[in-house]
């Protein structure tokens, strides 16, 4: 049986992972270890300088007090999940990682944080709130096909589904990471005591959705997977570097 460990960055009572939570465990032996709260645009941090305390619910669920999504995969990977798991899930985000998102989003970067500890792992987002179920059974699928036939990439795969009933899902499309705009919305309030607040505001426009992309995918009904990797070395710079580095002294 397939040994799955199970985060997100919504928090551990969200409801997409909970569909998926009962969804796996028709096949899976499924480990739930998640924050206790929303984490969401928590990216790859790590919580270094307090301790962490864990909640074990009574459903067998950890919650990770005060714990970003990539404390959980650690601690899930090193700790809390023994013998060890096969792979790990993160998901169902409420809401898309598409394109530049993936840079910000909790939900990839507790899959990242899989693959850093050297294990495949899947992020699974649904573009809205509302049809939980179609992003898992699709997330149910592509687990057991890689139970027969697994997919030696070492990439992460970066899933986005439509907010649609399953019915409506075309297909499947391979991808690579549109763009946006940047975003440059911040909201301003004062609290009642003439403090300022600032709120960050909504990610940018779409720049980049061309017919290849995530974006164009997930909005003509397609599920988006994208293949992502660790390494961010731009080797097609690192000439062009070298030599503009005759110009510098030293």
């Amino acid at each position: 049986m397939m040994r799955i460990l199970l985060s997100n960055d919504d928090g551990v009572t969200a409801p997409g992972i909970q569909v998926l939570t009962a969804a796996l465990r028709e096949f899976a032996d499924v480990q739930v270890v998640a924050p206790d709260r929303n984490r969401s645009g928590s990216s790859n941090a790590l919580t270094l300088e307090s301790p962490l305390r864990t909640l074990t619910l009574a459903n067998g669920d950890i919650s990770v007090q005060h714990g970003t999504p990539t404390d959980c995969i650690f601690l899930g990977v090193n700790a809390l999940m023994q013998p060890a798991p096969d792979i790990v899930v993160s998901g169902i985000n409420a809401g898309p990682n598409l394109g530049d998102d993936v840079i910000y989003s909790g939900t990839v970067a507790a899959a990242t944080e899989g693959r850093h500890l050297g294990l495949p792992a899947l992020a699974v987002s649904l573009n809205g709130q509302q049809h939980y179920t179609t992003a898992a059974i699709i997330t149910c699928r592509i687990l057991q096909a890689l139970q027969r036939a697994p997919l030696r990439t070492g990439k992460i795969l970066n899933i986005n589904v439509p907010d649609l009933p399953l019915v409506a899902i075309k297909g499947i499309r391979v991808t690579r990471c549109g763009s946006r705009h940047p975003a440059d919305k911040v909201l301003y309030q004062q609290d009642p005591s003439g403090q300022n607040l600032y709120w960050i505001g909504p990610p940018g426009d779409k720049f980049d959705a061309g017919p290849d992309t995530d974006f164009a995918a997930v909005e003509q009904g397609y599920v988006a997977i994208t293949p992502l990797q660790v390494d961010v070395t731009s080797y097609t710079a690192q000439d062009v570097v070298k030599t503009w580095l005759t110009n510098v002294k030293v």
